[in-house]
């Protein structure tokens, strides 16, 4: 009776195209479907966020899943692609020749190199049906008449009581409003409140008709922000501040 042989191993490196292939795949359905790492490119959001010029930028974790289910509330902080008239100084960052900009946009479809898109993170300050304004006679944003205590804000416009403020002269930076946000949309701010681009600064002055708009369309947001992941030194969870837990839902 003839004994068996033992059955050949499968050589490593031809497994290793197969465990290349369902890594990607994983790596694929992971980055579009449940959460994502994106890079702070702006100061828009310090000092929650770093993205300072000569520093190295925040790399935060984007969850995509809760909002699959429900809608931002405020007080979060979210990854969001910027409405079209908000993208008009976005430049691509893909490279011009044509066989590195292929590579480019297959990396980024298993999440190696960012996505070629206007990103913006901001954090939610009023929903749909919730009217915002600036200022009350303390400089505090309102949110349907409710002042928000915003320790997170450090970098704002001036606001000095009978001196700059929203019904002087000269007006402080800050003020804006009211606006009532319209149903499916978010008004959103920078904690980093003189140097972010968001909705305040996206009004037109107020003009009508004016072909920009301040507000983001809730299907435009990719995902919550819930960890800062590098540098290790800053590393800690998002959490959603107590003073929003104050400002009744518009429903």
């Amino acid at each position: 009776m003839k004994s068996e042989e033992p059955k050949k191993q499968r050589s490593f490196w031809r497994e290793l195209p197969i465990l290349i292939l369902v890594a990607l795949v994983l790596s694929f359905l992971l980055q579009t479907f449940i959460a994502r790492v994106y890079l702070i490119p702006s100061e828009s959001m310090e000092p929650t966020l770093h993205g300072c010029a000569g520093c190295t930028g925040d790399r935060i974790g984007v969850e995509k899943i809760r909002y699959r289910f429900g809608d931002p509330e405020p007080g979060d902080v979210v990854v969001f692609l910027g409405p079209d008239s908000w993208s008009a100084n976005y430049h691509s960052i893909r490279s011009g020749n044509p066989v590195i900009r292929g590579l480019q946009n297959a990396g980024s479809i298993f999440g190696v190199v960012p996505p070629d898109e206007n990103d913006l993170v901001k954090r939610v300050i009023a929903t749909g049906g919730q009217t915002v304004e600036c200022c009350d006679d303390q400089g505090r944003v309102l949110v349907d008449g409710n002042p928000l205590n915003e320790p997170y804000v450090v970098n704002d416009f001036p606001f000095t009581p009978g001196t700059l403020t929203c019904d002087t002269a000269t007006k402080s930076g800050r003020c804006f409003g009211p606006v009532t946000v319209p149903d499916g949309n978010l008004w959103v701010m920078g904690d980093n409140r003189n140097n972010s681009a968001d909705s305040s600064v996206h009004m037109c002055d107020g003009a009508p008709d004016c072909g920009e708009s301040p507000y983001v369309d809730v299907d435009g947001v990719v995902g919550k922000v819930f960890v800062l992941l590098w540098p290790s030194d800053r590393f800690g969870f998002l959490h959603r501040p107590d003073t929003f837990a104050d400002v009744p839902d518009a429903s």
